[in-house]
């Protein structure tokens, strides 16, 4: 397997990012690719696709052995599934797959750069692969969705001061308030005293959870 690239994203570690990729549409991120593979003619025709599939690397996940059962965070942590019923990281092989949006290329001096939406991936994450995403193939409105089916993602309401807000820059807020929206602690968690805090951009952001509603306590 070739790396052909890595991700730029504001989120520098796995917490704080949505567990699934397109959850948050304002989460951008920047495609750039190894000199081998900048070449514009191996990126003719992507532009007229709305979204593509990003294959990629679980690059915090990579081991020799692997576990036949995980506990996926969407059963709290306390229930075993079968690894190939997951999307665990945790796998006999450390591959990500992520449906995001197009927005644009832009042809730098260094090559193509793709500019993505809806990005679930952490900051230097390696890029294995791209294939459009194609609706007639891939979009399937009845699948059933197994033990997730009558789960939801836990979304919180987000109180961000404004005098905490106003360090990030304007473009940047939208994205990290959508990603504190979906409450990034385990869901096998739930203390209103606790303090959280996870990287994002330049900051640090903290924040505790309390009736379900999400408060921003420090930007450093």
């Amino acid at each position: 397997m070739k790396i052909i690239g890595h991700i730029e994203t504001n989120f520098n570690t796995k917490f704080g990012l949505p567990r699934q990729s397109g959850i948050v549409e304002e989460i951008t991120g920047k495609i750039v690719f190894e000199k081998e593979y900048a070449v514009k003619e191996a990126f003719r025709g992507l532009e007229e696709f709305s979204h593509i599939w990003l294959l990629w690397q679980f690059s915090e996940a990579v081991r020799e052995d692997w576990s036949p059962t995980v506990r996926p965070p969407l059963l709290g942590g306390n229930k075993r599934m079968g690894v190939f019923a997951t999307r665990s990281p945790f796998r006999p092989n450390s591959i990500g797959l992520s449906a995001v949006r197009l927005l644009r290329i832009k042809y730098e001096k260094e090559g193509p750069v793709l500019y993505v939406a809806g990005a679930d991936l952490k900051n230097g994450t390696p890029i294995y692969d791209i294939k459009p995403y194609l609706a007639y193939a891939d979009s399937h409105p009845d699948a059933i969705g197994g033990f997730t089916e009558n789960l939801e993602e836990r979304k919180v309401s987000v109180e961000f001061p404004q005098e905490l807000l106003g360090k990030i820059p304007k473009e940047k807020q939208k994205e990290l308030i959508g990603a504190l929206s979906c409450d990034p602690r385990p869901s096998y968690i739930d203390d209103e005293n606790r303090v959280f805090g996870f990287s994002f951009s330049d900051y640090e952001i903290k924040f505790r959870v309390k009736e379900n509603i999400l408060t921003v306590i420090s930007v450093e």
